[in-house]
């Protein structure tokens, strides 16, 4: 069934599985799921929400059980989940850890392929790519599906959400830390993104998809590249290049959907949601063409969109732009961090959230990102018990799904 525009919506939440006492990632997810369903599956049906493995078998995945009109609730009912696994996963000495990358882990050694259904596909991956890299096993994103109708309606929701990737993850930043270090990026998932398929470059591009607006332009100029490219290494055709696309957006023709990844995991559902329904009216504000023309939204070429997401993804929210063609669009004219792009964007669409998620949205952006509250709450001290405590705290905000608070 094909929706219309912002008609419904699929969110997808990643959470790694880490063990209770020593903190280090525990690759269970196998455990759970045959806890769960009574015997080892790669789905569990949980009403509203599905539960599913991923390429390595410590990261767990929570979606929506198919599109829903509902994003209002979703936040309580995601956490409904949360507290569901972390109970299964107790009897493990297990438990969800939320945020975009484990502070401590080591996926040269640590990391373990998910051994069951469609391994056959993960081990090819690993193959091509060795996944062991924090880009491929220590990631955990929001993944955000939105409808369109027909290429009309595919044309404007593309042009809209190129034009926003940049400056995202001066919301959703929240991995300034790999291996114990301080990566000097507060969105480092995002850093190791841009170059984790290097062996094939077609799959990832520039991140910021291409000026493609119509289905047979993108099959032409994204698909069939890609295809070109992995037919080398996948010699049994398995493959699939929906799925081969790994830029920050992809288009997934295959449910008439725009499947946004730049988001990196937060620190509750609450926090994912108040992120997901701020850029959806922002989304729709775009649409609208009440700031910039369509015409005008699809001139922008790639290079100069991921110029400016290779600054933020640096200092997220603190990030100061100075293109004044892009500060144009939101009606900004000096200099301006991008907590203040969004300041203003939620200005404009404010009248269209509820009172709950307007108090969330709030919250993010007079306390920053996640990858800032943490560095605030380290301080200087990047020691293993120092950044324990922290994520050990962070592990009780995804419990009760509340704000982190340095």
């Amino acid at each position: 069934m094909s929706y219309h525009l912002f008609e419904v919506f699929g969110i997808e939440l990643e959470y790694m599985l880490v063990n209770a006492e020593s903190f280090k990632i525990n690759p269970v997810v196998d455990k759970l799921l045959t806890r769960k369903n009574g015997t080892l599956t790669s789905d569990v049906e949980n009403g509203k929400i599905e539960w599913s493995n991923e390429l390595v078998a410590h990261v767990v995945e929570m979606k929506t059980n198919g599109p829903t009109a509902d994003l209002e609730n979703l936040d309580v009912l995601f956490a409904e989940n949360v507290a569901e696994m972390n109970l299964l996963l107790s009897e493990f000495g297990t438990q969800l850890l939320s945020t975009a990358a484990h502070p401590l882990m080591h996926p040269e050694s640590e990391m373990q392929l998910w051994q069951h259904n469609y391994s056959k596909i993960y081990a090819l991956y690993n193959r091509i790519f060795d996944c062991r890299g924090h880009g491929w096993s220590n990631v955990q994103s929001m993944h955000i599906n939105l409808p369109f109708y027909d290429d009309a309606e595919f044309e404007k929701l593309h042009a809209a959400v190129r034009l926003i990737l940049p400056i995202l993850p001066g919301l959703s930043a929240s991995s300034p830390i790999f291996e114990g270090k301080s990566t000097g990026f507060k969105d480092a998932r995002m850093h190791v993104y841009k170059t984790n398929q290097k062996e094939i470059p077609e799959m990832t591009g520039k991140v910021i998809p291409e000026q493609f607006f119509s289905r047979k332009d993108y099959f032409k100029g994204i698909f069939e590249p890609i295809n070109r490219a992995i037919k080398p290494f996948d010699k049994e055709n398995i493959l699939d290049h929906h799925f081969l696309n790994s830029r920050g957006a992809i288009a997934r023709f295959d449910r008439n959907a725009i499947e946004i990844r730049v988001i990196d995991i937060q620190e509750c559902p609450k926090a994912d949601l108040a992120i997901a329904v701020l850029l959806v009216e922002v989304l729709k504000l775009l649409v609208s063409e009440e700031l910039i023309s369509l015409e005008d939204q699809k001139k922008w070429h790639e290079n100069d969109l991921f110029e400016i997401f290779n600054a933020v993804i640096v200092d997220a929210e603190e990030t100061r732009i100075g293109n004044k063609k892009y500060l144009d669009v939101f009606d900004l004219q000096k200099t301006s961090t991008v907590q203040e792009i969004w300041s203003r964007l939620y200005a404009e669409v404010k009248g269209n959230i509820s009172a709950k998620h307007q108090k969330n949205i709030e919250f993010l952006l007079q306390n920053g990102s996640l990858s800032t509250r943490i560095l605030r709450a380290l301080g200087a001290n990047f020691s293993e018990e120092k950044i324990t405590e922290v994520y050990k705290e962070l592990g009780k905000c995804l419990a009760k799904n509340k704000f982190f608070r340095n």
